[in-house]
């Protein structure tokens, strides 16, 4: 496949209302298609994405105590490398493959679920379940790139889209903004969906109207919010183990500070890829799809995906094909694999821009759009 997909029998579909109601017949066809794939995997989805998802799980938790007990009792820089490698891997896993996916209620209708079911999961990361359903799920997907509506067109003082408010004193230095907020990305989704950030107005988030007032019963509930994962992550992560560990402590502790930092970086990588890009649309205040055919057309001209092996698909939770995942978000990871080569299909062959490359080729995409909203206002 070429690097971008387009149709070669018609235009790509217009960002504009009055365009999309003069293609009308076109763009319900595109809505038939996405809709005929959808129901064709549904209707598989059972057992095996069950069994899939369990055997990831109990290989994750596997390398997790190869990791533990590499830092806790290994000498050496070998064990230690050893050690933070199993351990990020753990790691990387809980937060993408098992966890992202289980909080989108790819398994709620699935006999036996179990700790897979949204609404009992408990994620291995720290940030705050409900809020982050609240925000991801129905914000974040129902809204895409919409200004106004999608908590993530801002995200600290990166400013993704060209449709958003430009603040000089706080987007101008975007890209030193971006490797701040991939540097500690878990923690700032915390503060950032939990409405922490927009409470005490950290970088521009009281933007996105997660907090309608500061009254003293506000500051307490996002307080809690904050700290009901915050607080026993981090005192496990960095306490617990490190102190479990003896003359080792300090060994334990930087092992686990590094994978740590590379579960944000790597997670940070994968997300920003997705969404944000010189290549993708974004969609000023007031936006509205007005059908379920022209909100999937929406849904694929504010996404891309890039192109990685298996393994490191795995370790992105399927967020390589973010496409996929934004169309039908409720799909098993495994699933979005199976589908991506027939919804590009059906995108190519209904002139809806379906953008996909290398992964370095995403990442020059994130550096260029970023750059170009640091500069100020371009629409």
């Amino acid at each position: 496949m070429n690097a971008q997909a387009h149709a070669q029998s018609s235009p790509p579909i217009p960002h504009n209302s009055d365009s999309w109601a003069d293609d009308e017949a076109r763009i319900q066809a595109f809505g038939e298609a996405l809709d005929a794939i959808r129901k064709r995997v549904h209707e598989r989805i059972g057992d095996e994405d069950l069994q899939y998802i369990q055997q990831v799980d109990a290989f994750s938790h596997g390398m997790q105590g190869v990791g533990r007990f590499l830092l806790a009792v290994g000498v050496g820089p070998v064990s230690f490398a050893a050690g933070v490698g199993a351990l990020w891997i753990h790691k990387q896993l809980q937060a993408t493959e098992v966890g992202h996916g289980a909080l989108h209620g790819c398994y709620d209708k699935l006999e036996g679920a179990g700790r897979y079911h949204s609404k009992g999961f408990r994620w291995q990361t720290p940030i705050d379940e409900e809020s982050w359903k609240s925000a991801h799920n129905v914000r974040h997907h129902q809204y895409t790139n919409v200004v106004g509506r999608d908590p993530d067109v801002t995200f600290g003082a990166m400013r993704n889209a060209d449709h958003y408010p430009y603040d000089p004193d706080v987007h101008s230095d975007g890209v030193r903004g971006m490797f701040q907020t991939a540097s500690h990305f878990a923690l700032g989704i915390q503060a950032h969906y939990t409405g922490f950030a927009d409470f005490y107005r950290l970088a521009g988030d009281d933007r996105m109207d997660f907090i309608e007032d500061r009254s003293e019963a506000t500051r307490k509930t996002v307080w809690t919010k904050m700290l009901r994962k915050v607080l026993p992550y981090y005192g496990r992560e960095l306490v617990f183990f490190p102190l479990l560990a003896g003359g080792n402590a300090l060994r334990v502790l930087a092992g686990n500070l590094l994978t740590e930092l590379m579960r944000d970086l790597y997670s940070a990588a994968t997300i920003f890829c997705g969404h944000i890009s010189d290549e993708v649309k974004d969609y000023p205040e007031g936006t509205k799809a007005g059908s379920r055919a022209r909100w999937y057309a929406m849904q694929v001209e504010s996404t891309q995906n890039f192109q990685v092996p298996l393994p490191v698909s795995q370790l992105c939770g399927a967020l390589d094909l973010q496409i996929e995942h934004h169309l039908f978000p409720k799909l098993p990871p495994n699933r979005l694999r199976e589908i991506a080569p027939a919804v590009q299909a059906v995108c190519e062959e209904h002139g809806v821009t379906y953008t996909t490359g290398s992964w370095a080729k995403a990442l020059r995409g994130v550096f260029r759009q970023i750059k170009k909203t640091s500069a100020g206002p371009t629409v």
